[in-house]
């Protein structure tokens, strides 16, 4: 398995799914409130928050949850000032690793990261340490059953994108970070609502990761997402199936 697309599956599998659907949606939450101050309600002339209410409506996240999270942003309520700030350091065998925040509090979430790295075998970097690595891309997800991949391939040309892979687990669409919005808009009118629709930090390539990091770069990863100020993660490693069966059986 590499990378961080596969890497809630891993967290859920390993329990204490409502605690996490409820830290999930809180990122939602904030996302689309942040998403809707900074670019008004409406989604259609909004594309983050069109982005945003995708990717809360693939996590299952109530519509009411949704509707208040946007009115939220689109009001003046106070203690909402976030910032956001792009996080950069190593984990376990050397692998690179972005984690992307928003938050109100710039020293509590630079603590919090700080340990979470320290305790889990990694450090922080300065910013730009790793980012070199990784590719910032827009990515647009949909499930392998919505159609064949030649017609997924078609799709995607015809809508400008730049890169397809198609898999059991699914297709990804792969566009320029300021297309996301165009793109999807077109996959959308062809193959229908994707199941996800963001920027991420995609790795040039990944560090294959022994048994014993791979167990400590799990923890820290969790760790990481475990935090409320953190929106995303992204690594580039890749471990084996098999020793990823036993660290999350």
């Amino acid at each position: 398995m590499a990378g961080h697309s596969k890497f809630k599956n891993i967290m859920y599998r390993k329990g204490a799914q409502d605690k996490r659907r409820a830290s999930l949606f809180a990122k939602f939450g904030r996302e689309i409130t942040v998403a809707a101050r900074l670019g008004g309600p409406d989604p259609e002339m909004n594309p983050r928050l069109r982005t945003a209410i995708i990717a809360a409506r693939a996590g299952n996240m109530p519509k009411d949850n949704i509707d208040r999270a946007v009115k939220k942003g689109a009001g003046t309520g106070e203690g909402d000032d976030f910032e956001e700030i792009r996080y950069e350091g190593y984990g376990p065998g050397g692998v690179a690793i972005i984690v992307e925040t928003l938050t109100d509090n710039r020293n509590r979430t630079a603590s919090e990261l700080r340990a979470a790295f320290s305790k889990n075998g990694g450090n922080l970097a300065e910013t730009g340490a790793v980012s070199f690595m990784f590719d910032h891309v827009g990515e647009i997800r949909y499930e392998a059953e919505k159609a064949d991949s030649d017609t997924v391939f078609e799709a995607a040309l015809e809508a400008g994108a730049d890169d397809v892979e198609s898999t059991e687990d699914g297709h990804e669409v792969i566009c320029d970070p300021g297309t996301l919005h165009e793109v999807c808009g077109a996959l959308e009118g062809s193959l229908g609502e994707p199941v996800s629709a963001k920027l991420v930090w995609k790795a040039q390539n990944n560090v294959p990761v022994e048994e014993g990091a791979a167990s400590t770069l799990l923890k820290l990863l969790e760790a990481l997402d475990d935090s409320d100020d953190v929106q995303t993660v992204s690594a580039n490693y890749d471990i084996a199936d098999d020793v990823l069966e036993r660290l999350t059986t």
